[in-house]
Protein backbone atom coordinates (compact mmCIF):
# COMPACT_ATOMS: atom_id res chain seq x y z
CA UNK A 1 0.00 0.00 0.00
CA UNK A 2 2.31 2.37 1.01
CA UNK A 3 5.27 1.35 -2.40
CA UNK A 4 1.48 2.15 -4.43
CA UNK A 5 1.40 6.16 -3.08
CA UNK A 6 4.71 5.95 -3.16
CA UNK A 7 4.89 5.21 -7.17
CA UNK A 8 1.54 7.09 -7.34
CA UNK A 9 3.54 10.28 -6.05
CA UNK A 10 6.29 10.02 -8.17
CA UNK A 11 3.94 9.58 -11.24
CA UNK A 12 2.16 12.70 -10.59
CA UNK A 13 5.87 14.35 -10.10
CA UNK A 14 7.34 13.17 -13.43
CA UNK A 15 3.67 14.45 -15.14
CA UNK A 16 4.40 17.78 -13.37
CA UNK A 17 7.60 17.99 -14.78
CA UNK A 18 6.94 17.19 -18.36
CA UNK A 19 3.55 19.44 -18.67
CA UNK A 20 5.92 22.28 -16.67
CA UNK A 21 9.10 22.30 -19.38
CA UNK A 22 10.43 25.43 -20.16
CA UNK A 23 10.98 26.29 -23.80
CA UNK A 24 13.42 28.20 -25.07
CA UNK A 25 11.45 31.35 -25.63
CA UNK A 26 10.02 31.48 -22.73
CA UNK A 27 13.53 31.04 -20.96
CA UNK A 28 14.69 33.83 -23.28
CA UNK A 29 12.45 36.26 -22.31
CA UNK A 30 12.55 35.37 -18.92
CA UNK A 31 16.32 36.39 -18.70
CA UNK A 32 15.48 39.38 -20.48
CA UNK A 33 14.08 40.83 -17.22
CA UNK A 34 17.63 40.15 -15.06
CA UNK A 35 19.44 43.11 -15.50
CA UNK A 36 23.10 42.86 -16.64
CA UNK A 37 26.62 44.42 -16.77
CA UNK A 38 27.32 45.03 -20.72
CA UNK A 39 30.54 43.88 -21.53
CA UNK A 40 33.45 43.71 -24.71
CA UNK A 41 35.23 40.15 -23.87
CA UNK A 42 38.60 40.74 -26.14
CA UNK A 43 41.68 38.37 -26.83
CA UNK A 44 44.54 38.69 -28.60
CA UNK A 45 46.99 35.84 -29.79
CA UNK A 46 48.43 33.62 -32.14
CA UNK A 47 44.96 33.34 -33.10
CA UNK A 48 44.51 37.41 -33.56
CA UNK A 49 42.80 39.41 -31.96
CA UNK A 50 39.03 39.27 -31.73
CA UNK A 51 36.30 40.54 -29.52
CA UNK A 52 32.56 39.99 -28.33
CA UNK A 53 29.71 41.78 -26.55
CA UNK A 54 29.00 40.29 -23.48
CA UNK A 55 26.35 40.00 -20.68
CA UNK A 56 26.90 36.88 -19.68
CA UNK A 57 29.82 37.25 -17.13
CA UNK A 58 29.95 36.21 -13.57
CA UNK A 59 31.89 36.49 -10.44
CA UNK A 60 33.33 32.46 -9.30
CA UNK A 61 35.48 33.55 -6.22
CA UNK A 62 38.41 35.82 -5.44
CA UNK A 63 40.07 33.41 -4.15
CA UNK A 64 41.85 32.76 -6.73
CA UNK A 65 40.17 35.87 -8.43
CA UNK A 66 38.34 33.88 -10.98
CA UNK A 67 35.41 34.86 -13.26
CA UNK A 68 33.60 33.30 -15.69
CA UNK A 69 32.22 34.22 -19.45
CA UNK A 70 30.03 32.82 -21.35
CA UNK A 71 30.10 32.63 -25.34
CA UNK A 72 28.12 30.95 -28.19
CA UNK A 73 30.34 28.40 -29.53
CA UNK A 74 28.34 29.11 -33.36
CA UNK A 75 30.60 32.03 -32.63
CA UNK A 76 32.97 33.56 -35.51
CA UNK A 77 35.45 34.46 -32.55
CA UNK A 78 35.00 31.35 -30.56
CA UNK A 79 37.53 28.93 -31.89
CA UNK A 80 39.94 32.57 -31.75
CA UNK A 81 39.36 32.40 -27.39
CA UNK A 82 40.25 28.68 -27.08
CA UNK A 83 42.91 28.95 -29.22
CA UNK A 84 44.43 32.21 -27.61
CA UNK A 85 44.06 31.03 -24.12
CA UNK A 86 43.72 34.93 -22.46
CA UNK A 87 40.83 37.40 -22.64
CA UNK A 88 39.70 40.63 -20.74
CA UNK A 89 36.60 41.91 -19.89
CA UNK A 90 36.06 45.17 -20.28
CA UNK A 91 33.05 46.71 -17.97
CA UNK A 92 31.14 49.40 -20.32
CA UNK A 93 30.65 52.56 -18.87
CA UNK A 94 27.25 54.64 -19.79
CA UNK A 95 28.66 56.47 -23.03
CA UNK A 96 30.14 53.07 -24.51
CA UNK A 97 26.53 51.94 -26.10
CA UNK A 98 27.90 52.76 -29.61
CA UNK A 99 31.00 50.35 -28.99
CA UNK A 100 28.73 47.79 -27.49
CA UNK A 101 26.35 48.01 -30.60
CA UNK A 102 30.01 47.75 -32.58
CA UNK A 103 31.38 44.71 -30.84
CA UNK A 104 27.87 42.80 -31.30
CA UNK A 105 27.71 43.67 -35.05
CA UNK A 106 28.80 41.92 -37.86
CA UNK A 107 31.65 44.54 -38.30
CA UNK A 108 35.07 43.27 -39.42
CA UNK A 109 37.50 42.92 -36.25
CA UNK A 110 39.23 45.91 -37.38
CA UNK A 111 36.18 47.92 -37.72
CA UNK A 112 35.44 46.57 -34.10
CA UNK A 113 38.34 47.74 -33.15
CA UNK A 114 38.42 51.37 -34.53
CA UNK A 115 36.05 51.86 -31.75
CA UNK A 116 37.77 53.14 -28.94
CA UNK A 117 41.11 53.18 -27.88
CA UNK A 118 42.93 50.44 -26.22
CA UNK A 119 46.10 49.43 -24.73
CA UNK A 120 47.37 46.04 -23.02
CA UNK A 121 48.03 44.82 -19.19
CA UNK A 122 49.45 41.07 -19.05
CA UNK A 123 48.25 39.07 -20.75
CA UNK A 124 47.56 41.03 -23.97
CA UNK A 125 44.59 41.13 -24.64
CA UNK A 126 43.32 44.37 -25.55
CA UNK A 127 41.85 46.62 -22.65
CA UNK A 128 39.86 49.56 -23.50
CA UNK A 129 41.32 52.23 -22.23
CA UNK A 130 38.30 54.17 -20.74
CA UNK A 131 36.43 50.73 -19.56
CA UNK A 132 34.89 51.15 -16.14
CA UNK A 133 36.75 48.25 -14.91
CA UNK A 134 38.56 45.87 -17.33
CA UNK A 135 40.02 42.47 -16.09
CA UNK A 136 42.66 40.48 -17.51
CA UNK A 137 42.95 36.88 -17.19
CA UNK A 138 44.41 33.37 -18.54
CA UNK A 139 41.49 31.34 -18.86
CA UNK A 140 41.86 27.66 -17.39
CA UNK A 141 39.19 26.10 -17.95
CA UNK A 142 36.49 25.66 -20.71
CA UNK A 143 33.12 23.82 -20.44
CA UNK A 144 30.46 23.05 -23.28
CA UNK A 145 26.98 23.84 -21.70
CA UNK A 146 24.60 23.53 -24.88
CA UNK A 147 25.18 25.87 -27.31
CA UNK A 148 27.97 27.99 -25.59
CA UNK A 149 31.41 27.38 -23.36
CA UNK A 150 31.94 28.51 -20.51
CA UNK A 151 35.51 30.22 -19.93
CA UNK A 152 36.86 30.09 -16.29
CA UNK A 153 39.17 32.87 -16.35
CA UNK A 154 41.64 33.29 -13.57
CA UNK A 155 41.54 37.47 -13.17
CA UNK A 156 45.81 38.53 -13.19
CA UNK A 157 45.32 42.02 -13.45
CA UNK A 158 42.56 44.63 -12.86
CA UNK A 159 42.48 48.69 -14.02
CA UNK A 160 39.99 50.16 -12.82
CA UNK A 161 39.09 53.76 -13.47
CA UNK A 162 36.58 57.23 -12.32
CA UNK A 163 33.62 56.57 -14.51
CA UNK A 164 30.61 56.80 -12.27
CA UNK A 165 28.18 55.15 -14.36
CA UNK A 166 27.17 51.67 -15.72
CA UNK A 167 25.81 50.55 -19.02
CA UNK A 168 23.72 47.74 -18.07
CA UNK A 169 21.10 45.66 -20.62
CA UNK A 170 17.76 44.95 -19.21
CA UNK A 171 14.18 43.96 -21.24
CA UNK A 172 16.13 44.30 -24.38
CA UNK A 173 17.41 47.89 -24.33
CA UNK A 174 20.45 50.02 -22.66
CA UNK A 175 19.82 51.68 -19.44
CA UNK A 176 22.26 53.39 -17.28
CA UNK A 177 22.95 53.22 -13.79
CA UNK A 178 25.36 54.94 -11.04
CA UNK A 179 25.43 56.14 -7.74
CA UNK A 180 24.91 60.53 -7.83
CA UNK A 181 24.95 60.39 -4.26
CA UNK A 182 25.20 58.45 -0.75
CA UNK A 183 21.69 56.62 -0.01
CA UNK A 184 21.19 56.60 3.69
CA UNK A 185 19.26 52.99 4.11
CA UNK A 186 17.91 52.61 7.65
Amino acid sequence: MIKDRVKDSIDVTTEAKIKNSVEATGFRDAMSLLTTAVNVITTKGNSGVHGFTASAVCSVTDTPPTLLVCMNQASRSHAHFVDNKVLSVNVLSAQHEPLSNAFASQLSIEERFNHGSWTELVTGAPILEDALVSFDCDIEQVQQVGTHSIFMCRVVAIRQNEQSESLVYFNRAYHQVGQIGQVDIA
